[in-house]
């Protein structure tokens, strides 16, 4: 069975604050606990109006604690933003605090702008030492070694799982060489997914934590064409809004669909009938090949929305 997780940004939608998008994060993380998800990762951006995970090890505790036993995590932590000592104590703090349950995705990039990262006091030459950065906060958050110095407290020997997070071949690489869990974003590079991941699985090598590769991929919007005619959809698409516009669309007998499929721009198949009737054959099609994509129309009466969707990526981990 695929393990499905889902990664959270604590969006702040338009006309709402900052609180609301923590509550709601949590309320999602509660609502995916019960549907049987494995994990709840926030991710860290700073300087953004839309977005309330910059405190990320903050938002994780805020969720863990309102939670039982889905896995909460980073999905993830910049760390040329930080020092792994930092890190090492927030997260060590968090395994202390919900022991079992706490995940630590790493991240290359700076998740904001040069002039943000300024101000976070890192430079943008801080990305050159990833690699030596993910090695002394595997060690910070390991049993203590003879002779160590420095000690993470919270953090020493609660043995965090780590993940490497990458959407270029330069995480799978680095997953690979130090036998770690490797998440690929493939919302930000979809077409660089499949190659990613074969490089992680051949150069892989097993380590303490890992004794075989261990691959999750990112990137799901997910219709549902459900029983009572409403349209159920979840990712971030401007055509999500025209549909929350327009609630007569979402309900009542008279709603009819459209889908077509596309891979490359090249048109596959094209489904016209009124919704549920092939609502089965639709998603059985959206489960296709990588890279393949499909445009929802749906109408009821004089009413119309587009919801433009990416298919499943997500790998068994």
């Amino acid at each position: 069975m695929v393990a499905l997780s889902i990664l959270d940004l604590a969006y702040i939608g338009e006309g709402f604050t900052p609180a609301d998008a923590l509550a709601n994060t949590l309320d999602l993380a509660r609502h995916g606990e019960a549907a049987g998800f494995a994990r709840f990762w926030l991710a860290e951006h700073h300087n953004l109006a839309g977005i309330a995970s910059a405190a990320t090890a903050v938002c994780i505790c805020h969720v863990a604690g309102g939670t039982k036993t889905i896995r909460v995590g980073a999905g993830g932590i910049m760390l040329p933003n930080h020092s792994p000592m930092v890190i090492a104590e927030q997260f060590g703090t968090l395994a202390t605090l919900f022991p079992g349950r706490i995940d630590l995705g790493l991240g290359r990039a700076p998740g904001t702008d040069q002039r943000t990262l300024r101000a976070l006091r890192r430079g943008p030459e801080s990305a050159e030492y990833f690699p030596q950065d993910v090695v002394e906060l595997r060690t910070l958050l390991g049993p203590p070694l003879e002779n160590q110095v420095l000690h993470a407290i919270p953090g020493e020997d609660t043995n965090v799982p780590l993940w490497i997070l990458g959407s270029s071949l330069y995480g799978a690489q680095l997953a690979a060489m130090l036998g770690l869990p490797y998440a690929f974003a493939s919302h930000f590079a979809p077409q660089a997914l499949m190659q990613a991941v074969s490089l992680y699985r051949e150069r892989f090598e097993p380590s303490a934590e890992l004794s075989e590769p261990y691959v999750m991929g990112a990137n799901m919007d997910m219709i549902d064409l459900s029983h009572d005619n409403r349209l159920v959809t979840t990712g971030p698409a401007i055509e999500v809004t025209k549909i929350a516009e327009n609630p007569q669309i979402l309900s009542g007998d008279a709603v009819t669909f459209t889908i077509t499929i596309t891979n490359a721009g090249d048109v596959l198949l094209e489904i016209d009938g009124e919704e549920p009737a092939n609502a089965a054959e639709a998603r059985r099609l959206l489960r296709g090949a990588a890279g393949i994509g499909a445009i929802l129309r749906v109408q009821r009466g004089d009413l119309e929305a587009t919801l433009h969707v990416q298919r499943e990526t997500w790998l068994p981990d």
